[in-house]
C-alpha cells in the first residue's frame, strides 16, 4: 500500500483563504520581492504545483492581499456615515474605522504599506491608496470650511500626518498584548483632535 507524501497530506487542508494568509505572513517576513514560490511552498507544506492549484502565481497572491486591505477602506468610504453629516464627525468616524480596519486586517495592511510600485499590481494598489487619501483630504477641507478645524493648515499635509499616525500602528502593535482597536482609536483621536480643532469648533 502506497503512503502519501507527508507534505502533500499537510497541504490537503489548505483552501484559498489559508494559502493567502500564510503567503502574506511570508511576504511580510521576507519581503515580497525576496520570496520565491519555493519558499511559499515550504511554508505551506506543499509542492509548488499545489499552490498553482489555488492561484496562477505569486503576483496574484499579492493582488488578493492588497485588495483585502484596500477593499476594507473603500467599503468604509461607501458607508453613508462617511457621506452625510458634519465634516468633522465624518472625519472622526473615518479615522476611527481606519484604525479598526488596520487592526482587523493587520497583516494585509502591513503588506500594503510596504508596497513601492515595483509592478503593475503594486502601482494599481498605490493609485487606490492615493484615491483614498484624496477622499480624506476633501473631508479635511470641508471641516476647515465649516469652521470645525483650523483653517491655517494644509489639508493634504493634515491627511498625511493623520494617516502617518494611523499607519505607524503596524510597526509596533501586537494584538495579543496591545490595546483593543477601540482603545487605539479613542487615544489617537483625542491626541489629534484636541490640537486640530479650532477654538469655536
Amino acid at each position: 500500500m502506497t503512503t502519501a507524501n507527508p507534505a502533500r497530506r499537510r497541504g490537503r487542508g489548505h483552501d484559498p483563504e489559508s494559502v493567502l494568509a500564510i503567503a502574506v505572513g511570508v511576504f511580510n517576513e521576507r519581503g515580497y520581492d525576496g520570496t520565491s514560490m519555493a519558499e511559499l511552498a515550504r511554508a505551506l507544506g506543499v509542492t509548488k504545483s499545489a499552490i498553482y492549484y489555488h492561484v496562477p502565481g505569486k503576483e496574484q497572491l499579492l493582488a488578493r492581499a492588497l485588495d483585502r486591505a484596500l477593499d476594507g477602506l473603500f467599503a468604509m468610504v461607501a458607508d453613508p456615515r462617511a457621506a452625510s453629516g458634519a465634516a468633522i464627525d465624518r472625519l472622526e468616524w473615518v479615522l476611527r474605522q481606519s484604525v479598526r480596519i488596520l487592526v482587523e486586517r493587520l497583516p494585509y495592511v502591513t503588506l500594503l504599506l510596504r508596497v513601492r510600485g515595483n509592478s503593475v499590481t503594486e502601482q494599481a494598489a498605490l493609485e487606490r491608496r492615493r484615491e483614498f487619501d484624496r477622499f480624506v483630504s476633501h473631508l479635511v477641507k470641508e471641516a476647515a470650511a465649516e469652521g470645525s478645524i483650523r483653517a491655517d493648515v494644509d489639508p493634504a499635509l493634515v491627511t498625511r500626518l493623520l494617516f502617518g499616525a494611523v499607519n505607524s500602528i503596524t510597526e509596533w502593535y501586537q494584538p495579543s498584548r496591545g490595546a483593543s482597536a477601540d482603545d487605539l482609536a479613542e487615544t489617537l483621536l483625542t491626541i489629534i483632535f484636541d490640537g486640530l480643532r479650532s477654538p469655536r469648533g
